[in-house]
């Protein structure tokens, strides 16, 4: 899916909405609601309003880790972005090339053998792409050191150059965010929860909605090239699964915070809709064919026009609402990016959708 609009660059976010005022925290952006074709703006700590008792809200507890490591190919400077552990302790890795304003840009990718220094005296050497399709991410050994290691003491927050400036990596982690046994965590943050804060979450609460945690790392995207998500490691634990499972019983509604929180829990259905306990690797790609079998809603950030995230949200809502509600936030000057405003979209009542595909477990 690909929308027939373009979006300025004075809409992106170049700050997170707590820096661009006194007196602004995280809640601080707008809310476009999309019911079907039909679009309202909100603020954003109007979303216990719009939500209602009994309904649910599937979160992505991953912690955003410092995956940005300046480094050295022979004497030429390379930012790797580590984007994903493998089970055979490889990593997913991308090298860009520093763009001399603090952020990075793209570079050919490979070829096998490539060495790059790392600081500590850390070694990576790239050994395969990671997909056939495209060389942007390649398997890399490292060694040296532990990656995570490397990550804590060297590390940065990956950030692109519609932002205006570094941050620290709690600027980069939601109010879900917990810590994984093994350290591990997502490349970059899950976005379309970081406007929550603890008050909202009491807020919503105490109007009788829920909450769901679920877990799914993901990998560093393609800004340029938008492709498809990579496979990713996910959890969707037994009591998120039962609780997930009585709401679609009952009259709640399903809402999945982020388009990684979309995957995750899609990835531990079956075609009856029925949400069981699952942890390990998910490739699905959710797609208006595949449609989806579990989440009624979706809150998310605004999306580039090309960006392959559009066909999980025409799978939720439907290609007629995201025309409208896109056209609606380019209309009303909404903000892009992942400091940006954000988007929820509720389809028109009616059945859960029922379509049995290949499943990725």
């Amino acid at each position: 899916m690909t929308l027939a609009l373009r979006v300025p660059e004075e809409l992106s976010a170049r700050v997170p909405a707590e820096q661009r005022g006194p007196g602004r925290g995280r809640d601080a952006v707008r809310l476009l609601v999309s019911r079907g074709t039909a679009v309202s703006h909100h603020a954003f700590v109007e979303l216990p309003r719009l939500l209602r008792a009994g309904d649910l809200l599937v979160v992505n507890t991953s912690s955003t880790l410092a995956a940005a490591v300046d480094g050295r190919i022979g004497p030429a400077r390379v930012v790797v972005h580590f984007s994903t552990r493998g089970d055979d302790g490889r990593w997913a890795v991308e090298l860009r090339d520093p763009d001399g304003k603090g952020t990075t840009r793209a570079r050919a990718g490979g070829p096998a053998g490539t060495r790059v220094r790392l600081p500590g005296g850390v070694r990576l050497t790239l050994e395969e792409p990671v997909a056939a399709v495209s060389e942007r991410l390649w398997w890399a050994r490292v060694a040296g050191a532990g990656v995570l290691g490397l990550l804590r003491e060297y590390g940065r927050p990956i950030r692109y150059s519609y932002t205006e400036r570094d941050q620290p990596l709690s600027v980069y982690r939601t109010v879900f965010a917990l810590p994984s046994p093994d350290g591990s965590g997502s490349a970059e943050m899950p976005s379309a929860a970081r406007p929550f804060t603890a008050r909202l979450v009491a807020e919503l609460v105490s109007r009788g909605v829920q909450f769901a945690p679920v877990t799914l790392h993901t990998g560093v995207a393609s800004v340029e090239a938008h492709e498809p998500p990579y496979p990713e490691r996910f959890s969707v634990p037994e009591a998120s699964a039962r609780l997930i499972n009585a709401v679609r019983a009952g009259d709640g509604r399903v809402v999945a915070v982020g388009t990684t929180a979309v995957r995750a829990v899609e990835s531990a259905a079956g075609c009856d809709g029925v949400v069981r306990a699952r942890a390990g690797w998910t490739d699905l790609v959710v797609t208006p064919e595949r449609g989806v079998r579990v989440v009624d809603g979706l809150l998310t950030g605004l999306h580039e026009p090309e960006a392959s995230h559009l066909l999980m949200l025409e799978a939720v809502a439907g290609r007629a609402a995201i025309d409208r509600g896109y056209e609606a936030a380019l209309r009303g000057l909404y903000l892009w990016h992942e400091f940006g405003d954000v988007h929820l979209l509720l389809p028109e009542e009616g059945p859960h959708a029922e379509h049995c595909g290949s499943n990725s477990w």
